[in-house]
């Protein structure tokens, strides 16, 4: 039913479901930028997909690196878009890199602040308090994602105070960050503004690291959770680390000729074009003669240093042949990352 039996540390090929995902699993724990919305806005589908999900029994939790806003004004805006959620639906890298710092400062530590309101609540949250100066005598330094307004003045902050030895956190380190206009920088971005200045390196909390996957499973409680998003080194990678199936929606930073290159920790379970792949069965990919895979009439393979895929017939679905197409890359590539040429390959499917 799932993708468990295949090994997500030798993965091949990209796994089949005779069940419709949103049955397979109880809970699916969504990004959000890139999966459920972009720029404020919600991405095609997502919203009819996340309520027929939800109307047959699943939970839908929506954990974002985005530390940013609060939960409750995420959930706000979700229910706005016409996906209804609660603020204990969300889960956020700030509240993961509040914990971590709560649990190596005593309580009511200050903490010089260089982000947003979301941050500013998680400190307080876990009894932390915020400040504002590398001279408020801080006890430690947290960075997270501060909107495209945040002034540069603050990361001179943030390298003032890492410069005279404090330690220093990060929510995350995704560099870029989809928006209504196209693809913005992230905290990531900002985070190498303060290492080049300093040298130092932060702890990081976010996807895909442990701290993130911690605070995802006590908020949830998901027994058979479903990892959802766009992103291979922060989606993909964090279920891979916390041993759990993943979903990789196209509709966000990744696309198919980037998934064709994909390490084992970036290889998701199932792969769909948007959240409407939560409601039904996934196809089985299928290992033919010579080293071929085979899925929904199209059959891929390697042949003279390039990727190739051959289907006939206008009902064909260029997804099933993406699917195939990354069972013969990363079958070829094995525990490394696939350097055939597949834009030929591509270009027949119609997919970049």
């Amino acid at each position: 039913m799932t993708g468990i039996g295949q090994g997500r540390h030798s993965r091949i090929r990209p796994s089949g479901s005779a069940v419709a995902l949103s049955e397979a699993y109880d809970t699916a724990l969504l990004d959000l930028d890139g999966v459920v919305y972009a720029g404020g806005q919600a991405i095609p589908y997502a919203v009819e997909a996340l309520g027929t999900a939800r109307a047959g029994g699943m939970h839908l939790a929506y954990v974002t690196n985005n530390a940013l806003r609060t939960p409750q004004a995420v959930a706000e805006h979700l229910t706005e878009l016409g996906v209804p959620a609660e603020a204990g639906d969300v889960i956020t890298s700030a509240q993961a890199v509040a914990r971590l710092i709560a649990d190596e400062l005593p309580p009511g530590s200050r903490v010089l602040l260089i982000g947003g309101e979301g941050l500013r609540v998680a400190l307080r949250e876990r009894g932390l308090v915020p400040v504002e100066s590398a001279d408020d005598d801080p006890a430690a330094v947290v960075q997270g994602y501060g909107g495209p307004e945040l002034p540069w003045g603050r990361f001179a902050e943030a390298s003032y105070a890492v410069a005279r030895g404090l330690p220093w956190y990060a929510s995350n380190t995704d560099l870029t960050i989809p928006g209504a206009r196209g693809i913005g920088p992230g905290n990531g971005a900002a985070v190498e503004v303060v290492r080049i200045a300093t040298g130092a390196e932060p702890k990081v909390a976010g996807k895909p690291l442990p701290p993130m996957h911690r605070e995802t499973v006590l908020r949830t409680g998901a027994e058979r959770p479903l990892v959802v998003g766009d992103r291979l080194d922060t989606d993909i990678e964090g279920a891979f680390n916390g041993s759990v199936d993943s979903l990789l929606v196209l509709t966000g930073v990744t696309d198919l000729g980037r998934l064709l290159t994909a390490v084992p920790e970036h290889r998701p379970t199932y792969l769909s074009a948007d959240l409407r792949g939560l409601l039904v069965p996934q196809p089985e990919v299928a290992e033919g003669a010579e080293g071929a895979f085979l899925c929904g009439g199209w059959t891929a393979s390697v042949s003279g240093g390039a990727l190739v895929v051959e289907g006939a017939g206008e009902s064909l679905d260029p997804l099933d042949g993406a699917r195939a197409l990354c069972a013969a890359a990363w079958a070829d590539a094995g525990a490394g990352a696939c350097g055939l040429d597949a834009g030929k390959a591509l270009g027949r499917l119609g997919l970049g």
